[in-house]
């Protein structure tokens, strides 16, 4: 949706994840999500000071920070919540939830990122 305050392709709100390695951070949300890469803006020493990438309809956004990164916590629909917890864990991320029904009507899973961002995966599978 195109506001004409906002760029082509981008939503009102977007999250903003702030990490210590953009690189990394690509790697982990390409590897889960088949994210698609957007835009990057080099950082020092190699590093991307700032990158943009795009999960189904929605881009999430970037920024490395060093020690100032802060984990936040995202949520997810994906179309298997069982494979993308796979997906997840071999890209190095750890469990915090399996894969589990729940009452209203989703699928989930948690997964902590080697970064230490919190991921939601949900699949609506309607009401249990």
């Amino acid at each position: 949706m195109t506001t004409g305050f906002t760029p082509p392709g981008h939503n009102t709100v977007s999250p903003y994840l702030l990490v210590p390695s953009v690189v990394d951070a690509l790697a982990f949300v390409i590897a889960t999500f088949q994210a698609v890469e957007l835009y990057r803006v080099a950082g020092e020493n190699g590093g991307v000071k700032h990158a943009e990438v795009r999960i189904g309809d929605s881009v999430l956004m970037m920024g490395e920070r060093g020690s100032a990164a802060l984990p936040g916590s995202i949520h997810v629909y994906v179309p298997n919540v069982d494979a993308v917890y796979g997906l997840a864990l071999a890209a190095g991320a750890t469990s915090v939830s399996e894969p589990r029904d729940l009452p209203y009507g989703d699928r989930s899973a948690g997964v902590r990122d080697p970064q230490g961002n919190l991921w939601w995966l949900g699949t609506h599978i309607g009401a249990a």
